[in-house]
């Protein structure tokens, strides 16, 4: 959290919304502009689950199991303690539930009898909150790609994709070699906010983002990005946008896109209510 608070001090760019450090995979914090800090740690668990609500066909209603993962973040404002909240305090509150979560079928837990990413997040929540009232967010992965946030009031979802795809900067300073055709393994994450099903017990299947997601995606991977209509020049930006623009109207709960095009390089395009940063 300090190295973050020095190197907002230091930093003498106009527009800095956020900065973030990652001190290893499992930890970080993120700063904002009014240096209100959010910490958070990750963990991991492994268990089967099914989802019995589910149509009959649907693959989610067969027993299946995930490494899950969880991040909590903690806001440090909220803390009353000289160094706000430390990992080991987290790490000893996170202790009891990843013994009930851990190499279990999570159907069979008091709470989870239909397990999706959002009602684990808000299993999770429920149980650490009043032990640490710092809790700002619980962030469930259920796989690398897809997972959940529940921050006591409202749920969000996000499925994630690679696009392998040429571009070319026909914008770039002369000589710049980004005006060469290229190219990037791109990393976007598509952010849904929705009420929660209560029969279903999810916002949004994952399955119907990527349904709703893939004619968009055959145009961009695998293809040459500065040959795509409609996109003024091809940096990432311009390239959320013009994701957007596609899909947008057939995904309403749609409110945010990050579009990576190199681990820690990239754009967050948001117009809904701020969620937090995901590690890359």
């Amino acid at each position: 959290e300090n190295i973050a608070r020095w190197v907002l001090s230091r930093l003498e760019l106009p527009g800095i919304d956020n900065v973030g450090v990652q001190s290893t995979l499992h930890e970080g914090v993120d700063l904002d502009q009014q240096e209100h800090a959010h910490i958070w740690r990750r963990y991991r668990f492994e268990s089967a689950h099914r989802l019995p609500n589910v149509r009959a066909w649907h693959k989610c209603g067969r027993m299946h199991g995930h490494g899950f993962e969880v991040i909590l973040h903690a806001d440090m404002d909220l803390g009353e303690r000289a160094m706000g909240i430390d990992y080991d305090r987290i790490d000893a509150l996170w202790a009891p539930l990843h013994d009930q979560l851990d190499h279990v079928c999570l159907n069979d837990l008091p709470g989870l009898e239909n397990p999706t990413s959002e009602l684990v997040s808000s299993w999770i929540w429920e149980r650490l909150k009043p032990q640490l009232p710092e809790l700002s967010w619980v962030t469930v992965y259920e796989t690398a790609s897809s997972g959940a946030h529940f921050d006591g009031e409202h749920y969000r979802i996000w499925k994630e994709f690679t696009l392998d795809s040429a571009v070319r900067l026909q914008h770039a300073p002369a000589g710049d070699r980004r005006r060469r055709l290229h190219g990037h393994t791109y990393t976007l994450r598509l952010h849904l906010h929705a009420p929660l099903d209560q029969l279903l017990g999810w916002t949004v299947d994952y399955g119907d983002v990527k349904e709703l997601f893939a004619p968009a995606f055959a145009r961009l991977d695998h293809h040459p990005l500065n040959e795509l209509a409609g996109v003024e020049d091809n940096d990432a930006l311009s390239l959320a946008r013009w994701i957007r623009g596609e899909i947008a109207p057939r995904m309403p709960q749609l409110d945010r896109i990050d579009l990576y095009q190199t681990r820690g390089c990239g754009v967050i395009l948001g117009w809904g209510d701020k969620a937090p940063a995901l590690p890359v």
